[in-house]
């Protein structure tokens, strides 16, 4: 009742409203042993229960308007979802459709129709790497990357070390030493965990949002101001071509200000046509708030009351 009470109060309606934004990537179809904390369809449905009892779900590109405007709903709260997994519509689309809410993609083109993201191939050579010593040292320059592989906790423990040390990387560079890290485990896994054009107008056609979320999910703050443009407009090109229709929607791959794209970035998704864009810093958006660095979060709590109280404390605290 009382975080119930402090939603209330901390996201009223009108010109003191706030904006929640969720963020959310895979829905898988069953728990993965290696990464329990994955949404899987059954917490999925768990946490849209949730949300319908408590929050005013909206469409993004609303939001962002109503924001701006002060006219924001009470617990005004925005669903999305990143990279463009094919999950996203054979699991994630019957349930929003099931509890009737609507969702925002954005989609990183240049993985559409062609298997995993280089962090998914990482995932993937790591679940299949035979049990013992694996040395993974050569590849990431680091003395620490030598692991003892077995049951699922040693291979998420390599998995986030090695997406650390790789994910900063220069894009050539970074698939390079995926392509070694995969034939030292054992081989490359061809599983397409990726959407198509088909993945993209289903979600449309639903009723869904679609945004541009660059073409190969570099860390913009790493490119040039012209590679930037291209990653970025590229992308929103790519969409339009495939909806034949405006995409005014965009997240900044990773989403760390200062780290992961810079006053550059939001420069060139202002001069490209863009109505918001979103990061990930936590925070709920206030009517004044750049509308081109939308704060997102992730709850990971498993209770309903620890759910809804991650929100209440990121409302208080940011």
């Amino acid at each position: 009742m009382l975080t119930k009470l402090a939603y209330n109060l901390l996201s009223p309606a009108g010109a003191r409203g706030r904006l929640t934004a969720l963020m959310f990537h895979r829905v898988l179809p069953e728990p993965d042993a290696i990464f329990p904390g994955e949404v899987d369809a059954a917490r999925f449905r768990e946490i849209l229960g949730w949300l319908k009892d408590w929050a005013h779900i909206m469409p993004l590109d609303e939001a962002a308007e109503r924001l701006a405007s002060g006219s924001l709903p009470a617990r005004a709260c925005v669903l999305t979802f990143d990279d463009g997994y094919e999950d996203n519509v054979s699991v994630a689309l019957p349930i929003l459709q099931e509890f009737r809410m609507p969702a925002a993609f954005f989609i990183a083109t240049g993985f559409l129709g062609q298997g995993r993201m280089w962090n998914d191939r990482i995932i993937e050579a790591i679940r299949h790497a035979p049990v013992g010593t694996l040395d993974l040292s050569g590849v990431t320059g680091d003395e620490r990357s030598r692991f003892q592989i077995g049951e699922a906790g040693s291979r998420r423990q390599a998995i986030e070390a090695l997406l650390g040390a790789i994910k900063y990387r220069a894009p050539d560079e970074r698939l390079q030493r995926v392509a070694a890290i995969e034939t030292l485990c054992g081989g490359a896994h061809d599983q397409a965990l990726m959407m198509g054009d088909a993945g993209i107008r289903q979600l449309h056609a639903a009723g869904m949002q679609i945004g541009a979320h660059t073409v190969n999910h570099p860390i913009l703050a790493t490119l040039d101001t012209a590679g930037m443009r291209r990653e970025i407009g590229d992308s929103k090109d790519y969409l339009e071509a495939v909806l034949r229709e405006p995409v005014r929607l965009f997240a900044y791959p990773n989403g760390k200000p200062g780290q992961d794209y810079n006053a550059d970035s939001v420069a060139q998704v202002k001069d490209l046509g863009f109505l918001a864009a979103v990061s990930t810093v936590w925070g709920a958006a206030r009517q004044g708030d750049s509308m081109f660095e939308l704060p997102r979060f992730t709850p990971w709590d498993t209770s309903r009351f620890r759910y809804r109280s991650r929100i209440v404390e990121n409302l208080i605290r940011h």
